[in-house]
């Protein structure tokens, strides 16, 4: 695990007070956040509870049809090996897509929009979690893609549980990271300071959430903090260091 310089730490505490400062101001500055309080928090934001209501409801699916086979134990086993990438993938392909016109039409998703916006404003925690405006078509299309490529109704409810539990569980790493709870165990710490290096310090880099130096290493994204430039437009993505606050290269 790479460490940071202290000046990359010094770098990310100033850009994060100086957000702190202009959101709730300097008297009101949030202090650091108990665990129990930063849980129940959690659950004051819409994506948790629409998750977990697919969550439960494909548990209980799938505990009423019953059966199944030896191998659909592959399933949750491969979905968290491979999550390192597919969180990447999605990062670096969807979240940071740049807008693009196609004749008269803008091609920029709700995704895209929102994920800008968290960058502009990353203490703004309801900006932290999925769009519910995404979930309402996204949690039941999961459904239709799991019943379309597993063999049985068993293994595509299996495929739904696994699914379902890793988004909660992004969810929660994500939100956690961006709270004010502070980090304890070595392997939060290295996800916490890869995702604030992500956001403070250079928006190419660093693109895993849940994981640190996974698919970043493979994809050549975990370079040495203190090597990367202090990128001018980590909270403007796509904008140019010509173009004014807010403003988006199309």
């Amino acid at each position: 695990m790479t460490k940071p310089s202290p000046e990359v730490e010094r770098l990310a505490a100033q850009r994060l007070a100086a957000d702190e400062d202009r959101i709730v101001g300097q008297a009101r500055r949030r202090q650091s956040l108990s665990l129990g309080a930063a849980w129940r928090e959690f659950w004051k934001h819409p994506s948790p509870w629409m998750i977990s209501a697919f969550l439960l409801g494909s548990v209980l699916a799938r505990v009423l049809v019953g059966g199944g086979s030896w191998w659909e134990l592959v399933i949750p086993t491969a979905l968290v090996a491979l999550f390192p990438v597919i969180e990447w993938c999605i990062h670096v392909a969807i979240l940071h897509w740049r807008p693009r016109s196609l004749g008269p039409v803008t091609l920029d998703s709700l995704l895209a929009r929102e994920h800008r916006a968290h960058h502009a404003d990353p203490r703004d925690l309801p900006l932290v979690f999925i769009p519910w405006k995404a979930l309402v078509w996204l949690l039941p299309a999961y459904v239709a893609v799991a019943l379309l490529a597993m063999p049985t109704r068993a293994s595509a409810l299996t495929l739904l549980v696994s699914v379902y539990t890793v988004k909660i569980g992004y969810e929660w790493t994500h939100y956690l990271v961006h709270s004010d709870y502070r980090p304890r165990s070595r392997w939060y710490r290295s996800v916490w300071r890869n995702h604030r290096l992500h956001h403070y310090k250079n928006e190419h880099y660093w693109f895993t959430v849940t994981s640190a130096g996974t698919a970043d290493r493979l994809f050549g994204t975990y370079p040495d903090p203190a090597a990367v430039q202090t990128s001018p437009t980590v909270k403007r993505l796509h904008a140019t260091e010509v173009d004014g606050p807010g403003s988006v290269a199309s």
